[in-house]
């Protein structure tokens, strides 16, 4: 994954990814439709709910919740890896978490079958009493979670895309958005969408590598498109050797963030043999290392979308553009959110918000359709 700017960790997004429902289950067959979420049994025995100074359930009673939310997951979704997928977990973890549940219930729950995993018949038996209660825990957390997550914006972003052209605009973002409280996090990591985190994530990812799918519970948009690309200032180029293709960067100082894999695949795209490994300094965040460039210390990752101030006064020059032997390698900004709640009225907001700045203000990097 590249973190140029700083990349995506997502999960995949990370990590965001690059990640919806708070049970990280599929949604009812009803799904959309306005629902009430009580048991239609429980809505005339309200004497029957528990009172304040009534004891607790047995703790025996009560096994670990992870354990019973990856064993739900595993029965409604078929499989383990599946789960992990859905659940954003290691797949080994969910095994653990299973054999747990299995240890505490004395039972198996789940065999292996010629076609995959298979319910027990007394998981089957258990899987229809707990799914029940799990699906009331989820909805009424989202009740709760939904008095306040409404009236607030909290957006994660990659750190450059957050200093040099999200920040700018904040003011123009609060007149689009009201009554909303407004809350920027810049982070190299995707958050985590299943505790509500953040409303949105912004990352940055280059067109070029294999991210895989978003979870299911998650929703990306391309909001702009930039390039990736080489710079330097033009002192460094004027005393430095010369540069024709992208095999003679190996030549010169790189400027790495937290790691060499983003110049590593960056140089594998156009086809240069990076061998036992590049060497450079590491600067851990990309704006650091193009202001390490534009004082003559090497030659950074960027994208002119964040370096477009520096490029256009000449403090950094585009190594390569307009030349052949550098074909351009694209970036997408890409925004991500929580599948359920793509169309609350600040997501969506700020989501027309976003599309019609960048139009407006930087419409070279309006994305293609």
């Amino acid at each position: 994954m590249i973190s140029l700017e700083i990349g995506r960790d997502t999960p995949a997004p990370t990590g965001e990814s690059a990640s919806g429902l708070t049970s990280h289950r599929p949604a009812p067959s009803n799904a959309g439709k306005t629902r009430d979420h009580r048991d239609p049994h429980m809505a005339d025995r309200k004497d029957d709910l528990p009172r304040t100074g009534q004891q607790p359930p047995q703790r025996k009673a009560l096994p670990p919740f992870e354990g019973l939310r990856a064993f739900d997951a595993i029965a409604r979704l078929g499989g383990v890896r599946k789960a992990a997928k859905w659940l954003d977990r290691d797949h080994a973890v969910l095994s653990r978490h299973l054999r747990t549940l299995e240890e505490w219930v004395g039972i198996t729950l789940v065999e292996r079958a010629p076609t995959g995993l298979v319910l027990t018949e007394a998981g089957k038996d258990y899987h229809r009493s707990i799914a029940t209660a799990l699906d009331m825990v989820a909805h009424a957390t989202l009740d709760v979670l939904n008095q306040g997550i409404h009236h607030q914006l909290l957006i994660w972003s990659t750190p450059g895309f957050a200093q040099q052209w999200l920040s700018r605009r904040i003011a123009s973002l609060e007149r689009a958005n009201q009554g909303v409280e407004i809350e920027l996090k810049p982070s190299v990591t995707a958050p985590d969408f299943l505790s509500h985190e953040a409303t949105a994530d912004i990352r940055y990812w280059a067109s070029y590598e294999d991210l895989g799918e978003l979870p299911p519970h998650l929703r990306s948009q391309v909001i702009a498109q930039s390039p990736i690309i080489p710079v330097a200032s033009p002192d460094y180029l004027a005393n430095a050797p010369e540069i024709e293709t992208p095999e003679d960067l190996l030549n010169h100082q790189l400027l790495h963030e937290n790691t060499t894999e983003t110049w590593k695949i960056w140089l594998e795209s156009l086809g240069v043999d990076c061998g036992d490994g590049l060497k450079g300094p590491r600067l851990w965040q990309g704006n650091l290392t193009v202001d390490a460039s534009r004082h003559g210390r090497g030659i950074a990752l960027t994208n002119p979308l964040l370096s477009e101030k520096h490029l256009a006064r000449g403090d950094l020059v585009w190594i390569g553009k307009d030349n052949p032997a550098f074909p351009p390698r694209r970036g997408d900004y890409v925004l991500i959110a929580r599948h359920d709640r793509w169309d609350e009225p600040s997501l969506r907001k700020f989501r027309q918000w976003l599309t019609n700045t960048i139009a407006k203000d930087t419409p070279e990097f309006k994305p293609s359709r």
